[in-house]
């Protein structure tokens, strides 16, 4: 299969109409998206990134107009959310139309849908003749693609076509929140934080697993994710470290040791739109080993530390 390069959001919605698998630029990362409404293309997608068939995926959409392709119904909860985060870093898991197959939602009565705010990727959702179901463009269980040329490494000759745009402005995969239930509850931590959530949805609350057998109602919540081929070893600032050769470290504090290969982060947020692309960095350099700072359970510190615990295989 050849993989077209394309800077142009309607000859990549083009391919997708066709039935191809399209990978596409979205501020958290990108995203490999297929047409709800092509079974075959979905088959394909799950294929492509060897994913497993009971990891729901995310329908994204241009305008709140498209919600009724895709959502049964919208509580007052989602109503609040939809009202001060769409177009964003924000998925809500609702109950599904019957327009919405179960082969996007893994069996499930539910479905993720989010409006990204990334104007390129909103211009090729306008193009494309329905709804897109769209997980990460990487190949599972490796860190999310931030970059065009990320996605061309991992899934070349796999996929029928990436949009170009600019390297994802977050870096980490959306907030989601299930607004299915009688209380929304905060499934996967992002850019948009539990604070910012709680702020206009006091009632919100987090996720307990009670029920790990239980099929996932959304993406990141059962199979390893993020990570990169070296180990990771999570450290605390001011940890004393005794590091071996070809190691390598991220955080936002300057590391007692002297590494191969390190990267020290102004804030929060250049260390989310970093930790993925500084990953895949180090497995190029061959490093074995990324100490990884981590952050404080509060703001966007809750979502890298989900990354991190997700990625070092230690939850």
């Amino acid at each position: 299969m050849q993989t077209t390069l394309t800077d142009s959001a309607k000859e990549a919605a083009d391919i997708l109409n066709s039935g191809g698998v399209v990978a596409f630029p979205t501020e958290t990362v990108y995203g490999l998206g297929a047409g709800i409404d092509n079974p075959e293309a979905i088959r394909q997608l799950f294929h492509a990134k060897g994913r497993p068939g009971d990891n729901p995926l995310i329908v994204h959409i241009y305008s709140l107009e498209q919600l009724a392709d895709v959502a049964d119904e919208i509580n007052p909860s989602a109503r609040v959310l939809i009202e001060r985060f769409f177009p964003g870093p924000l998925t809500l898991v609702l109950k599904k139309n019957q327009l919405v197959p179960y082969s996007v939602t893994a069996g499930l009565e539910t479905v993720g849908v989010r409006c990204p705010a990334n104007l390129l990727a909103r211009e090729f959702l306008s193009h494309c003749s329905s709804p897109v179901a769209a997980p990460s463009a990487n190949l599972s269980g490796l860190p999310s693609a931030t970059s065009w040329e990320t996605v061309f490494e991992d899934l070349q000759g796999k996929i029928n076509g990436v949009l170009r745009g600019k390297p994802s402005s977050i870096g980490l995969e959306s907030t989601i929140v299930d607004c299915s239930g009688p209380m929304p509850i905060l499934l996967r931590a992002g850019a948009i934080t539990l604070e910012q959530l709680q702020a206009v949805l006091p009632e919100i609350a987090l996720n307990i697993v009670t029920n790990e057998a239980a099929p996932p109602k959304s993406p990141g919540l059962k199979y390893p994710h993020y990570a990169p081929k070296a180990s990771l070893i999570l450290v605390h600032a001011n940890d004393r470290i005794t590091i071996g050769p070809h190691s390598a470290y991220i955080g936002i504090s300057s590391p007692p040791e002297e590494f191969s290969l390190a990267k020290i982060c102004p804030n929060l947020e250049e260390y989310g739109r970093e930790l993925f692309s500084f990953f895949r960095h180090c497995d190029a350099e061959g490093i074995n080993v990324i100490y990884c700072e981590l952050p404080t359970n509060t703001g966007i510190g809750r979502a890298i530390r989900d990354r991190l615990i997700r990625a070092s295989g230690s939850h």
